[in-house]
């Protein structure tokens, strides 16, 4: 049961810094387009083979 005074503080620390990601993620809008982004995908017009000399 000791072993709870720790894991207790750890968890809410590691669920504290997953909230902060979160909104850091929508503050920077990185949820903004993803219809757009899974349209650019399937595209052929992006290319994502190494380039050759």
């Amino acid at each position: 049961m000791e072993i709870l005074t720790f894991l207790i503080p750890i968890s809410l620390f590691m669920g504290g810094v997953g909230l902060v990601a979160f909104f850091w993620a929508v503050k920077t809008r990185q949820y903004e387009d993803p219809k757009g982004d899974s349209q650019r995908i399937l595209s052929d017009e992006y290319d994502d083979r190494p380039k050759q000399d």
